[in-house]
């Protein structure tokens, strides 16, 4: 169960990633695509939503955004924001946004991997200091 629960965070942030390399190389990139969402008349509905996303990195806002969950994670010491962190930092990373992305990813994975460590059990002498003990 414990391993569960320190896996989970890092199995969501490779899920993430990879919904945002499908984002950029299967949605935005494509040239196909590109020339279907030109044509108004006949584009489907959910050009509207990719028209969205181009936006959003052509105005840098996922890199702000990641920036924003980065300052996040370094004044609220939980793993939730350090996970937020590292998600808004590598869909910024994916999205053309890098410089923020990879703070942002840095800066969420090391709060993430700290706050894991802190909340890791006692060793088996139930003693928390992580001290090395001497050998009887």
């Amino acid at each position: 169960m414990n391993f569960l629960r320190l896996s989970l965070p890092w199995l969501l942030l490779a899920l993430i990633a990879a919904l945002a390399a499908w984002i950029r190389y299967g949605l935005i990139e494509p040239a196909a695509i590109g020339h279907l969402c030109e044509a108004a008349a006949t584009a489907p509905a959910w050009c509207q939503g990719r028209q969205m996303l181009v936006l959003g990195f052509l105005g840098y806002g996922y890199g702000w955004a990641a920036l924003a969950f980065a300052a996040l994670a370094l004044v609220w010491k939980h793993p939730a924001s350090a996970w937020l962190a590292a998600a808004g930092g590598v869909l910024a990373l994916q999205l053309y946004c890098f410089e923020a992305g990879a703070f942002a990813l840095l800066v969420g994975c090391l709060r993430l991997i700290r706050l894991q460590a802190d909340a890791a059990p006692a060793d088996e002498d139930g003693n928390g200091d992580r001290q090395v003990q001497a050998q009887p």
